[in-house]
């Protein structure tokens, strides 16, 4: 065979090997070095890390996430911010067992305390995500309660209810904030029980005195143009006074024969009013004033301090 039909023959060669079909290549296909490469060295599957050390280790008992001291969680002690002590009491109320674990806003899935992250069926933790169990946010606590104890008192639903439980989430509430962040109070309580804990660098906790107080300026300025003190004052004196009737001479509010969650709700301002231990005391004294008057609030404080927190004192 010639050079020329040599080359003749390889030229048809390639051209039929061009015009051949070739197999379809995806962009998934790995290449063939990295195949045989890993074909030789075949991936481990290595087993899941430990939960970290803070994670609870007891995870046959539910976990209730609040704003406390880590010497106040191990005791079980009232919480010293209101939306957690509340749901803290009301959990007391139903029988319903729990630890207390100190934690902050940022922890929280919903961006805010309590959470309650509820117990496994067996002591074994989990090691797959999707067998963990899912955190309950404030706003799901009251349903949960009910579905999982056999004591739960069923709150009111008329408007005589919703009347007074306006009292406390408005009025109460504002003054509470006002007298926690932007009273002389700042510095004796929400300093040391919110900031001071949260780093010890000055810049964030700078930051975060100057977040807290433009939060409850923001949350003020929704209800008044301007931030009125006395009238903030004024207007608690009278939701106090209304609820002072409305217990009248029962232990519990609406006539019920055990504590439910407005009883709760409303402790959890009384308590803390009433607390001269909370933080470095108070300084100014404007909105613990109208409660030291209330015999029957304060008689209604003592006695869920008597029944659900001896223990923890």
């Amino acid at each position: 065979m010639t050079t020329e039909q040599s080359e003749r023959n390889g030229t048809q060669s390639n051209t039929e090997t061009e015009r051949r079909p070739q197999p379809s290549r995806s962009i998934f296909t790995v290449p063939t070095p990295i195949k045989q490469l890993f074909d030789r060295f075949p991936l481990l599957t290595y087993p899941a890390n430990e939960l970290p050390l803070r994670a609870p280790r007891h995870r046959d008992a539910h976990v209730l996430y609040i704003f406390a001291t880590e010497e106040g969680a191990r005791n079980g002690a009232p919480s010293y911010n209101p939306a957690c002590l509340k749901w803290q009491t009301y959990l007391k109320f139903n029988d319903i067992p729990f630890r207390l674990v100190s934690s902050n806003n940022h922890a929280s899935p919903s961006g805010a305390l309590p959470f309650l992250l509820p117990s496994h069926e067996s002591e074994s933790i989990p090691t797959e995500l999707s067998r963990a169990t899912q955190p309950v946010p404030s706003a799901k606590l009251q349903r949960w309660t009910m579905n999982n104890s056999s004591s739960a008192v069923e709150e009111p639903g008329d408007l005589r209810y919703e009347a007074y439980l306006s009292l406390l989430d408005h009025r109460i509430r504002r003054a509470w904030l006002y007298t926690v962040y932007l009273s002389p109070n700042t510095t004796s309580l929400a300093e040391p029980l919110y900031i001071l804990p949260s780093s010890t660098n000055p810049f964030v906790r700078l930051t975060l005195a100057h977040e807290l107080r433009r939060a409850a300026e923001k949350e003020l300025l929704k209800h008044s143009a301007v931030i009125n003190a006395d009238i903030l004052y004024k207007e608690a004196d009278e939701a106090f006074s209304a609820l002072e009737m409305a217990l009248g001479d029962d232990e519990w509010f609406f006539g019920n024969k055990k504590p439910g969650l407005f009883d709760a709700s409303v402790f959890a301002y009384t308590h803390l009013l009433l607390d001269e231990g909370l933080g470095k005391g108070w300084v100014d004294t404007s909105l613990r004033d109208k409660v030291v008057g209330r015999r029957k609030l304060v008689q209604h404080r003592e006695r869920i301090l008597k029944a659900y927190y001896a223990d923890s004192a």
